[in-house]
């Protein structure tokens, strides 16, 4: 057998053991502790949770039998920490050609919704799920990159040198990555691949990689029309009401009858690569685009197009409303004509379009002539760059596939996601010369961010698993003498070049 590839079945047989034995526990005690990102937790230093995520993660990964791997908790002052760890190279071939993994740990916050027996911090096992908030996004990142290695040393497959990134400020915008990445540069490399494990997957059924990801631009906009609230009998039909004003900005940026974002500076031309790859994702999942969301009897997507869904939920910029301020609740509203509204607005932004220019649109565009000549304010808290992956090397293209056959004996799927991971930009801005492996469990009803988020625990395996073959295949490609890295792509050409932060 050739030494520098994995036998499928003692991988498979080795990962099984360690997600049952070690990291599903693990994951368990993750859940439990409520370390949500700095933007939900403005008090995260003083309370403690996030160091408690970095202790578990930090001890766990000390404590693996993987030869020469270095783990420490790095700290920047001010900043939220980060989990750094090197692993040296095995086997012949330099020992300067990095594979960096990426994962995070910090929480998005508790939602409501969650059923009785469910909660975002009790961590509950059902069958081959694991419910409770972050083990699927992305608490997992670490164990599953740590258990790829030891599943290569374990069969002494040969990889290159491997640095792992996992940070605790992704769910608020990854603000504190960059200052990491320039004050970790030279322990990091450069990496000629980088895999990421925060990302999504059409099914359970076989491996899918992520070729794009969103951007996104949004805050809190308010609406002030009054000093304090009056008797709505005595001022309505005077004053406007703030609500009202309020959706007459929405409606400048998109269309309410059918949510398509008005402002053509906020789309940008589809690549027909992406929309043949939209079209497969299509045939593959069928009613499944859609059928993975959690309808109400009666109600229907806002397109009856496979293909056009996926393109609308990848490379179309989309508008949603996530939360409200200045409206009592119901049970103690009175009738008061109220001084204020205030919505957070997500606005998500085509992957290959400036966010610092989608920002400048949107601030132009609800600031500008107020109606009624009211007070609007609009606090832009993120405007992030998605991203659109370079061209795929070939023998990256044949690795994924080669891993999704072993893994699940099903060839590998490619699909953009509607999310945003400012990672990617940065990395691909960093290292122009890397190819990118971005997947993960994140897949039919497991709804992250909302309420009964879950880890489809045999999934986890396998792309755990998935991630093992590829940084074998990677190693072998390199001793063969080929350009691992992009740069040996279409002269060097990369896609999406405008990612950051």
């Amino acid at each position: 057998m050739d030494s520098t590839r994995l036998d499928p079945s003692s991988t498979e047989r080795f990962i099984a053991r360690k997600w049952d034995e070690d990291i599903v526990p693990q994951l368990v005690e993750y859940i439990r502790i409520p370390n949500k990102s700095p933007m939900f937790d403005q008090d995260w230093q003083r309370n403690g949770h996030m160091d408690a995520a970095v202790r578990l993660m930090e001890d766990w990964a000390r404590a693996q039998a993987i030869p020469g791997l270095q783990v420490e908790a790095v700290r920047l002052e001010g900043r939220t920490p980060l989990i750094y760890a090197e692993i040296p190279a095995s086997g012949p071939g330099s020992r300067e050609d990095t594979v960096l993994l990426y994962g995070h740990l910090d929480k998005q916050p508790e939602m409501t919704g969650w059923d009785a027996d469910l909660g975002p911090w009790k961590p509950v096992l059902k069958g081959d799920r694991l419910y409770g908030r972050g083990g699927a996004d992305d608490g997992y990142a670490i164990f599953g990159s740590l258990a790829a290695i030891q599943a290569l040393q374990e069969q002494g497959v040969p990889h290159a040198r491997c640095v792992l990134l996992i940070e605790a400020c992704e769910e608020s915008g990854s603000y504190d990555l960059p200052a990491y990445v320039d004050h970790l540069a030279d322990r990091i490399g450069k990496p000629s691949l980088v895999v990421c494990l925060d990302s999504g997957c059409g099914n359970y059924e076989q491996l899918w990689c992520t070729t794009s990801l969103r951007g996104l631009a949004g805050g809190n906009l308010t609406v002030k029309v009054l000093s304090e609230g009056v008797h709505s009998g005595d001022a309505s039909g005077i004053v406007p009401s703030s609500f009202r004003l309020l959706r007459q900005l929405l409606s400048r940026l998109e269309d309410e009858a059918t949510g398509r974002i008005k402002v053509d500076g906020l789309h940008v031309d589809i690549p027909v690569e992406r929309q043949e790859q939209a079209g497969k994702v299509a045939g593959v999942l069928g009613d499944e685009v859609f059928g993975k969301f959690p309808f109400l009897e009666g109600m229907s997507p806002m397109s009856g197009d496979l293909t056009e869904m996926v393109l609308n939920r990848t490379w179309r910029p989309a508008l949603s409303v996530t939360g409200v301020d200045g409206m009592p609740p119901l049970s103690s509203a009175g009738n008061v004509l109220r001084p204020h509204t205030s919505v957070k607005l997500s606005l998500r932004l085509p992957p290959t379009l400036d966010g610092k220019r989608a920002g400048d649109l949107l601030k132009d565009l609800l600031l500008k002539d107020p109606p009624n000549g009211a007070t609007v304010e609009l606090e832009l808290e993120k405007a992030s760059t998605g991203w659109n992956a370079p061209a795929q090397s070939p023998w990256l293209t044949e690795a994924i596939d080669d891993a999704s056959q072993a893994a699940f004996g099903k060839p590998a799927m490619y699909m953009g996601e509607g999310g945003t991971i400012p990672f990617m930009g940065m990395l691909g801005e960093k290292f122009p010369g890397a190819q990118f492996m971005i997947t993960g469990v994140l897949g039919p009803h497991s709804n992250a961010h909302g309420p009964n988020e879950f880890l489809h625990i045999p999934m986890g395996k396998r792309v755990t698993q998935s991630v093992a073959h590829v940084i074998a295949a990677h190693h072998r490609a390199s001793v063969r003498g080929e350009t691992v890295g992009a740069g040996a792509v279409a002269g060097g050409e990369r896609h999406g070049e405008h990612g950051c932060c």
